[in-house]
């Protein structure tokens, strides 16, 4: 090899680092930050952290503005999500948006997932549709039933702000059918396979 060449060579490689630390991480690099309590590419294997593969990209964003903002209940994701860029989280949001949803099978009680299923059909369908597989407004079938909880807890006890019409909705089933509705409606969402 002659020397010019090699001069160039190493100048080249030289630059290779810089140029891909310039452009930063890509969109499925940043993903994998998130797989310890969501799962590798966004199916969660834990029963606190939900699911977030399959999610609405404007779902996912709005929550992390959310976390970012200190607007929405969690245990540590407010500190996570300080940490990303805009345009980071809008990467993630068509990362995860692409992947496959796999729901695991979870422990739950048949009468309660189909009394879950005619209040869902009552209250919730509208806004979570097919069942809740709807991603437009948050999956909620397959999600781990302990997150369902948690999450529902945020949203009656304040720590959470509801979405659109969901208060009402909320309330409406609470007052109708009592606190078992809340354990009915878990249930369902928790046996969608």
């Amino acid at each position: 090899m002659n020397q010019a060449a090699h001069k160039l060579l190493l100048a080249i490689m030289a630059l290779l680092p810089f140029t891909a630390t310039a452009e930063g991480p890509s969109a499925q690099a940043l993903a994998f930050t998130c797989a310890g309590c969501h799962g590798t590419d966004g199916s969660s294997v834990g029963p606190s952290s939900p699911s977030i593969a399959g999610m609405d990209p404007e779902v996912f964003v709005d929550a992390m503005k959310a976390y970012q903002a200190d607007r929405r209940n969690s245990t540590i994701m407010n500190r996570i999500a300080k940490g990303y860029s805009e345009e980071q989280i809008q990467g993630m949001s068509r990362f995860f948006a692409r992947q496959p949803l796999q729901r695991r099978p979870q422990q739950n009680d048949p009468v309660l997932a189909e009394q879950g299923k005619a209040l869902h059909q009552e209250y919730c369908n509208k806004c979570h549709s097919e069942g809740g597989r709807e991603p437009d407004s948050g999956i909620l079938a397959g999600q781990w039933m302990p997150y369902l909880e948690f999450s529902l807890d945020d949203y009656i006890e304040g720590r959470r702000p509801y979405p659109r019409k969901m208060k009402r909705k909320v309330e409406a089933v609470l007052k109708e059918h009592g606190e078992a509705a809340r354990t009915a409606l878990i249930h369902y969402y928790g046996s969608q396979q």
